[in-house]
């Protein structure tokens, strides 16, 4: 059994039949009262986010979830189909599911998250960071890097990133995929 001491960034406890992924969480401490320890908690078979808060050394019902890599392949009216990549077994996610869904492309890499409890996907999401090849942007103005200024450049999956300026059309960046930030130039 887990106590409230076993909390960790990214975990996944069950709280009132559904399933929650630890966002953040802390201790407060004060002179009188006993310990308190708080989390904010993300839905993983919901879209709700809460904060709970439980006395030091309660009881926690954590769920065991083992990460597997898949590739996408194709997404029809049943979602998004991955494959396992040592199986070779193919499953279909919606879309609510997996987190950076603008920068997933053909043959990309997916981590799904599978509850062992029942072998099901409780949610899927991409590297932190992808390579991505831009496909549009305005031509930079020469002069204007004082002020780190940014311009909206479309890259390979339709998905629109700021980047520098010095960036042109059909360069290749990394992007982050948590963020939807630019992170820097990949030579090819």
């Amino acid at each position: 059994m887990a106590t409230t001491a076993d909390i960790s960034r990214g975990m996944v406890l069950k709280l009132d039949g559904s399933l929650y992924s630890v966002v953040e969480f802390g201790e407060n401490k004060t002179a009188r009262a006993a310990a308190k320890v708080w989390a904010k908690l993300k839905g993983v078979d919901n879209s709700r986010t809460i904060e709970k808060t439980w006395n030091s050394g309660e009881n926690i019902y954590p769920v065991r979830v083992e990460k597997k890599q898949f590739q996408f392949l194709y997404k029809d009216d049943s979602g998004y189909n991955l494959m396992n990549n040592e199986t070779y077994e193919q499953i279909a996610i919606a879309e609510e599911m997996i987190d950076g869904v603008p920068f997933l492309k053909e043959g990309g890499e997916v981590f799904v998250l599978i509850n062992t409890e029942n072998d099901q996907p409780i949610g899927a999401e991409l590297p932190e960071k992808v390579i991505m090849k831009i496909t549009y942007c305005e031509p930079g103005l020469r002069g204007d890097t004082a002020t780190r200024a940014t311009k909206p450049a479309t890259v390979e999956t339709g998905a629109t990133v700021q980047v520098p300026l010095f960036v042109e059309d059909g360069e290749v960046i990394r992007v982050n995929t948590r963020t939807g930030e630019y992170v820097e130039r990949v030579k090819e």
